[in-house]
């Protein structure tokens, strides 16, 4: 029998968030072992269930899920959290083992404040505990920041193709199809990574949209091509500080690696005429206020890009409600993330009348607390589930106890106690609240909402809103990325 683990952790480190990725927070999310993953994951579309369903198909192989935990994309890991997790992992790997093969269920930008490359150290770890004859896989994110040393140490990567992320089960079941192959002779995987000093503005990442769409198909004429196992593009993630930063392409051939270099090569290229196309800009807030205001069908959905609660914010920025409440806009749906108003409104209970401040206290970059006068409409403990295809794969969704509020101007908002993203309409319908009635939505995040919002919205706006997630990078400071990178330095070149 074939001995099969799987291990890992996923976090997606905003460098310029104020929340650090604490131990506490982690185990608060949840560190499953065994069995906790299978129940946990088996039935989504998340990255375990492809490995999962893909493992199951062999007669001969025995399932050993260690251990998996993830985290809500915030700030950096901190050291106690980074060795308490990694360590973890390799007792799982090292005690249970000997083993033919370890799949690694990773995000490709996790950060830490102790490692830069938080991905590419664990899959070092890993191989050396492991040894050079054991297949190690790993599917990664398409927001990843992909190293070397993540693809020298793993002899399979793959990665999401999709943003939103509607993919992920298939890359990963991918990812494991081949590893068995590895393990079984029938390939032998050869790849190359290229990585020009290219950022896609996180504006330009739908994959459905063009510039990306056109990149993909082209990556998809390569993957047809003879002596080719593997195409994958990495879009990057621009919130972290990290010399791997930025896009990446990468190309997994049959014993070839002249080929794998070629190829990958051809789609970087490719990639790089298309760069002035990748760079984006979002639509004013006020702007795009006013436009739905003269709507006369709704909803219309305002994609809240500075306060993208999947890039690492906190999910309570107030600019969009204070702008509304300047221009005399309301109708608007809103989800806030305040614990401690959360608190205040389960002592008052349903029905009676708040008046509060909240919002714009997590940090100084996402506005100020704003007042909010209304009835408390609905308590809940924030559970719900998502039944149809949502980013990421996720069913199950836990933003903490939460409160609905009408508010005396017309809106409703729901207070979570946890920063929650917009990725489903059960989040609002299971406090009482229905999307479709609504005229304006507020949706925390860019790309990850439109499973859920896109095919009920009349229009659409990608806001232009400051944040620690917000499409003009011009303004962080970074520390550790390349220098040049286009397009903060347009005399950037690439050959």
């Amino acid at each position: 029998m074939l001995r099969i683990a799987i291990a890992g952790f996923q976090h997606e480190s905003n460098s310029f968030a104020k929340v650090p990725a604490s131990l506490d927070r982690w185990k608060a999310s949840g560190i499953l072992f065994g069995q906790e993953i299978v129940d946990e994951y088996e039935t989504s579309t998340a990255t375990i269930a492809g490995m999962l369903a893909r493992l199951k198909k062999e007669s001969d192989v025995e399932i050993h899920p260690l251990v998996f935990t993830r985290l809500m994309p915030m700030g950096p890991m901190t050291v106690e959290a980074t060795d308490y997790i990694m360590d973890l992992m390799l007792k799982e790997i090292g005690e249970k083992g000997p083993w033919d093969a370890v799949l690694l269920p990773l995000h490709g930008a996790a950060v830490s404040d102790k490692y830069l490359d938080a991905d590419g150290e664990i899959s070092e770890k890993v191989r050396k505990l492991v040894g050079k004859n054991v297949v190690i896989g790993t599917a990664l994110d398409m927001h990843a920041n992909v190293s070397q040393k993540v693809v020298a140490n793993a002899d399979i990567v793959t990665i999401y193709q999709t943003n939103p992320h509607l993919d992920t089960f298939e890359q990963a079941f991918h990812c494991t199809d081949l590893v068995i192959k590895t393990l079984r002779k029938e390939i032998h995987p050869t790849r190359c990574l290229q990585m020009p000093p290219l950022i896609v503005n996180i504006l330009q990442q739908g994959t459905s949209d063009e510039p990306m769409a056109g990149l993909l198909r082209f990556a998809d004429e390569v993957r047809h091509r003879s002596g080719v196992l593997s195409v994958s593009i990495a879009e990057g993630y621009p919130y972290a500080d990290v010399p791997q930063m930025g896009m990446a392409f990468l190309v997994t051939t049959e014993n070839d690696p002249a080929l794998a270099q070629k190829y990958s090569k051809e789609i970087a290229d490719f990639a790089w005429g298309l760069r002035v196309q990748l760079n984006g800009h979002g639509t004013p807030i006020k702007t795009a206020l006013e436009e739905a205001k003269k709507a006369t069908s709704w909803p219309v959905v305002l994609f809240d890009v500075g306060d993208n609660v999947g890039a690492g914010t906190p999910g309570d920025s107030t600019f969009v409600l204070h702008a509304a409440q300047e221009m005399g806009v309301s109708g608007i749906m809103q989800a806030l993330a305040d614990p401690d108003i959360v608190k205040k409104c389960i002592a008052l209970g349903v029905g009676a009348h708040a008046d509060f401040l909240t919002g714009g206290k997590a940090d100084d970059m996402h506005g100020a607390p704003i007042q909010i006068k209304g009835t408390i409409t609905a308590i809940t403990d924030g559970k719900y589930s998502e039944p149809k295809p949502s980013h990421g794969g996720f069913r199950f969704y836990n933003d903490g106890p939460s409160v609905a509020i009408a508010t005396d101007s017309g809106n409703k908002i729901l207070i979570t106690s946890l920063a929650a993203m917009s990725s489903s309409l059960e989040q609002f319908r299971s406090a009482g609240i229905e999307p479709l009635d609504q005229k304006i939505i507020v949706a925390k995040g860019t790309h990850s909402p439109r499973p859920a919002y896109e095919p009920i919205a009349k229009k659409m706006f990608w806001l232009a809103s400051p944040g620690a997630s917000t499409a003009d990078l011009t303004i962080f400071t970074y520390m550790n990325r390349r220098v040049p990178m286009y397009p903060l330095e347009p005399e950037a070149t690439w050959s």
